[in-house]
Order: C-alpha cells, then sequence, then structure tokens
C-alpha cells in the first residue's frame, strides 16, 4: 500500500497561518490534498499537524487526520524526516501494509499529479531509498561569489572561473514538493540526498519555495498559468 504525508504545523511566523491561508480560491493545503488525490496513487492520504484549524480544513478537504503531532515535532527544528518517521510509525503500529510513503509540503500548491506518479516510478525502477523532487539552479553556481563585510569579493570556487558556462557541471537544488520514500529509510533517519535517492527533475519555472510575502504572489502566478493551461488541456 502506498500512503500520503503531508506536514503542516501550525505557527508559522513569515506568512502567519500559511498552510490554510486562501491561495488562489482554496486554502493552501487544499492543493497538495487535491494533487494527491488526483494521483490515485494512494491508499491513504494523512496530514500531519498540531494544529486543530489545520486538521479540520484538512479533512474537509479529503484528507484523514488520525492523530495530532506531538510538541516535540512541531517547533521549528523538528526536521521533515523525523515528521514523517513519527507518521511511519503510527502506521505500522496500525499494521498498515506499507510498501511507500510519499512526503508532499502543505505549501506545494504547484505539485502536479503527473510529478507524483513519475516520483513513484523512479521509486519503484530500482533499489532506491527515495525518489524526490528537484530541479535545476536558474544561474551556474560555480560563478557564485561573496562580498566581504570590509569591501570586495572572492569566489566561492574560483577554480572553476576560466571554465566556458556550459563546460560547468550541471547543479541541481532540491524543488520542496514531494519525497518519495520506503519505509525503512524513514523510521530510520535515512538522509535524502545521497546516493540512494533518486532526483525526479522539475522544470525550474514550476518550483517555487513560498517563505515570504513576495514568494507567496509569484506562487500565484506560476499556479494561474498553470491552470490556465490545464484547462485549455482538457477542453
Amino acid at each position: 500500500m502506498r500512503f500520503a504525508v503531508i506536514p503542516a504545523r501550525g505557527g508559522s511566523k513569515r506568512i502567519p497561518g500559511k498552510n490554510i491561508k486562501p491561495f488562489c480560491g482554496k486554502p493552501m493545503i487544499a492543493w497538495s490534498i487535491e494533487a494527491a488525490k488526483k494521483s490515485q496513487l494512494f491508499d491513504h492520504i494523512l496530514v500531519s499537524t498540531d494544529d486543530q484549524e489545520i486538521a479540520e480544513v484538512a479533512k474537509t478537504f479529503g484528507a484523514e487526520v488520525p492523530f495530532m503531532r506531538p510538541a516535540k515535532l512541531a517547533d521549528d527544528y523538528a526536521g521533515t524526516i523525523e515528521v514523517i518517521g513519527h507518521a511511519v510509525a503510527w502506521m505500522q503500529a496500525q499494521l498498515w501494509p506499507l510498501d511507500a510513503v510519499c512526503c508532499i509540503y502543505a505549501t506545494a500548491s504547484l505539485v502536479q499529479p503527473e510529478d507524483l506518479k513519475r516520483g513513484w516510478m523512479a521509486l519503484d525502477s530500482g533499489d532506491w531509498s527515495y525518489a524526490f523532487s528537484v530541479t535545476e539552479y536558474p544561474s551556474p553556481i560555480f560563478r557564485s561569489f561573496k562580498e566581504h563585510p570590509e569591501g570586495g569579493l572572492e569566489m566561492f570556487f574560483p577554480e572553476k572561473w576560466e571554465m566556458r558556462s556550459q563546460d560547468l557541471p550541471v547543479a541541481l537544488h532540491d524543488a520542496a514538493q514531494f519525497y518519495w520514500g520506503r519505509p525503512e529509510a524513514w523510521m530510520n533517519n535515512l538522509q535524502i540526498f545521497d546516493q540512494h535517492s533518486c532526483p525526479v527533475q522539475i522544470p525550474s519555472w514550476r518550483v517555487q519555495d513560498v517563505d515570504t510575502p513576495e514568494d507567496w504572489r509569484r506562487a500565484e502566478l506560476i499556479f494561474q498559468i498553470l491552470d490556465e493551461e490545464n484547462q485549455n488541456f482538457t477542453r
């Protein structure tokens, strides 16, 4: 059996209440729940939260909230692997047969059902512990530099200065949308960014972290474009 777990704690500071804040006509978390449902991949879609209001909104849009997350896993330092590991432990206690568990972020409003399917296919394509969404950096990271407090600049990778940009390695970063994982990987606190993980590439224009009001507005604009494209495709 395959399960989705959407972590959504209360107490967001930079964008208060962002997990259930209205986003393009629905609470933000509703879009993650909807994408999981549309993918038809999951036997259960669970939300892990410490917040009763988030729990009620999640249930309204078709997710299950069978437990409340403990406070020790709901502060600013709780990691994703720990949170999903806690959910996996709860599911194992119910004697649910677990094949794979997919973490979908509550703020992943741009996640597409087809990408979730690609993630499952990637995880199942070999002996992988995880398969997760990645994207390319918009600019070569090997051309990056820092400014010194006393003035002046310094390259992070001065040895790459003379290389042509097309010869530089392609650098990827976490797209922060979904993370497919085997139950034992979550339970054993196995790190995601390692050789046992399979990357699932997402176009960079469909990726947007949502940490500031500016991020939020940019995500809304991208969402509106995607929604219009999807509507035109189904007409």
